[in-house]
């Protein structure tokens, strides 16, 4: 097995961009265009092998508004001081396969993804020589994967890109394909506490124990290392659903349509700091933290 020399971040959605939007110029940004300056997105950057000479890419192919997801990426970036900042507006597969676009990721320092439709990112990327490119130098170089809302579902071997919450828990209504995988053995879900997602990964997991559930709440994000240690980042929370030690399930014998039972689920909760080991399978908690001037700040443990 690599270990992967890059790294992954991942961003359940509707984090604080920083940006000086006026009040009413606001009111018309889609809610998930917001990013934290001093969290998720400083410490990307921070990350990264040239920080703030970072050759960033922003990947705007999930979204229906492209043009003005690049722009407020580009604004979010250059208030951090990070100035080569450029946009990929790949719309198809045909996009996809352009030469400039594929030298374009071999110079990148940071690769992100930004939120909209998880599907066509898999349907877009999925097989290209684009993906191969962006998995080869995320296991081989010191490269970052970055992934907001459906960037972060797709971000996993195993990706939700169906599923009321309200009928989670009914059999046959969530639905699951392949992503883009750079995470093995585990599912993600964003915008997890605000829109109540609990259930679709409680049936994900319970449908495939093998793989570990991730819920991203908004401002919540998980920086991934050597593919396996997983920190909090951002001030929301993160869900880790367990399926190991489940006990029991109906959701093979009932028909579609019925509601499903489930016995033995295991759930952790991670806030900012807070680590999780896949290759244990292992919560490690940080337990203390202070806050200045809204900023989270790590506090050695006290003996």
């Amino acid at each position: 097995m690599i270990v992967p020399k890059g790294k992954l971040i991942i961003i359940g959605g509707a984090v604080d961009m920083g940006t000086n939007i006026g009040a009413e110029e606001h009111i018309m940004q889609p809610h998930y265009l917001k990013f934290f300056e001093r969290g998720i997105l400083r410490r990307m950057i921070n990350e990264s092998a040239h920080q703030l000479g970072s050759k960033v890419e922003v990947i705007t192919t999930a979204s229906q508004i492209p043009e003005l997801v690049g722009t407020e990426y580009i604004k979010a970036f250059n208030q951090l001081e990070v100035t080569n900042v450029n946009v990929l507006d790949i719309r198809n597969r045909e996009d996809a396969q352009n030469p400039e676009y594929l030298e374009r990721i071999r110079q990148a320092d940071v690769v992100m993804f930004s939120g909209g439709d998880q599907l066509r990112l898999s349907s877009i990327f999925g097989g290209t020589e684009f993906l191969q490119i962006l998995k080869s130098r995320y296991c081989h170089d010191n490269f970052i994967v970055a992934g907001t809302s459906a960037g972060a579902a797709a971000a996993s071997t195993n990706m939700i890109y169906r599923g009321e919450s309200s009928e989670a828990l009914v059999k046959g209504e969530v639905q699951i394909t392949a992503g883009l995988g750079f995470l093995d053995h585990v599912i993600i879900d964003t915008h997890f506490v605000q829109r109540g997602r609990i259930g679709r990964l409680f049936y994900a997991v319970a449908s495939n124990p093998g793989i570990l559930g991730i819920g991203l709440g908004e401002d919540a994000g998980l920086l991934i290392t050597e593919g396996a240690m997983m920190e909090a980042i951002g001030s929301g929370l993160t869900i880790v659903v367990d399926g190991r030690s489940l006990v029991q399930t109906n959701i093979y014998d009932v028909e579609m349509g019925a509601p499903v039972s489930i016995e033995g689920l295991k759930v952790h909760v991670m806030s900012i700091f807070d680590r999780y080991d896949l290759a244990q399978q292992r919560l490690i908690m940080k337990k203390r933290t202070k806050v200045e001037d809204g900023v989270y700040l790590q506090v050695p443990d006290r003996d």
